[in-house]
């Protein structure tokens, strides 16, 4: 009985380690420009999903496939959450596992938020200015000059763009010890983080440029000069996002104009906010499409 007691505690215990996902900072000390931030980091669950808010410290996540599954390539995924939190499980572990079955290396990404507060009557408080502001900002013809009403949401916008820069950076750098092709990073990212990956795939340097990206019912807030070494896209929302879908067009036709590759998706159903929840529509694809096309771009060699 002993023996097996301790097996099934050894087993157990197997099966804790496994589950915990390896977490890295990608700065070394406190990430430049929330030196002064005092708020602290908060995991809750909402909706039956886990969520964070109040990121101060951005990490990495980190779902390595198997050897024998691995194809080389790299995906950042930053969940979304009008950057006031991260839709954590829906948005970020879910698709996490999902690549890491698939053989892709994933790197869910904690960027930096919008103070929330510590309560929940904080969070009410706060969050209605804030998505009301990005709402505002995301239906004008000048997003980025509309953001200069809105000094502290551009700051924050600006850093988590930045986070997606060093996420890139870091996983870039450290290649050979995730066992991934430093020319097959991509970064992926989901409203919010949509805007996030768009901000990177804009404005980057060598060390930090997307060799792919996807946002997924993300728009972009800065001006859609596309540089001429954008990045291949994958696109996807739903005709019914009241939000995303008037301006998606724009992305497409940027891209288009610019000779670059982009893949572009728009469900009939689904709304916004998608990400790994299953619906029964047409739009639970989209992953398994966006697996199809990294194959047909050559990324999972």
């Amino acid at each position: 009985m002993k023996k097996l007691l301790s097996g099934l505690i050894l087993f157990f215990i197997a099966i804790s380690i496994h589950a915990q996902q390896p977490v890295v900072q990608i700065y070394k000390g406190t990430a430049p420009g929330s030196e002064n931030w005092k708020q602290k980091e908060v995991e809750y669950t909402q909706w039956g999903e886990k969520m964070v808010r109040n990121v101060v410290n951005p990490t990495l996540t980190v779902f390595l496939p198997e050897e024998s599954k691995a194809t080389g390539a790299a995906v950042i995924v930053a969940p979304g959450g009008g950057f006031c939190w991260l839709s954590w499980e829906n948005e970020g572990l879910k698709v996490g596992e999902w690549l890491q079955a698939h053989g892709i290396a994933a790197f869910v990404l904690k960027y930096r938020l919008v103070d929330m507060g510590q309560t929940e009557e904080d969070v009410m408080k706060n969050a209605g200015p804030v998505m009301q502001a990005m709402m505002g900002i995301a239906a004008k013809s000048n997003p980025e000059e509309e953001l200069q009403n809105y000094p502290n949401v551009a700051n924050v916008i600006a850093l988590a763009q930045e986070d997606g820069r060093q996420a890139i950076k870091h996983v870039r750098t450290n290649a050979a010890r995730y066992k991934v092709n430093p020319d097959r990073i991509g970064l992926m990212g989901f409203s919010a983080g949509g805007i996030l990956t768009m901000g990177v795939a804009l404005k980057h340097d060598a060390e930090s440029r997307p060799n792919f990206i996807a946002p997924i019912y993300g728009i972009a807030l800065n001006k859609l000069n596309v540089p001429d070494d954008a990045a291949p896209m994958f696109f996807a929302c739903t005709a019914d996002d009241a939000v995303v879908a008037p301006l998606a067009d724009e992305l497409y036709e940027a891209w288009q104009s610019a000779k670059k590759s982009i893949e572009f998706h728009v469900y009939s159903k689904g709304g916004h906010g998608f990400g790994m929840r299953k619906q029964g529509l047409p739009v639970d694809q989209w992953i398994d499409q966006f697996g199809e096309w990294l194959k047909v771009q050559g990324f999972l060699k």
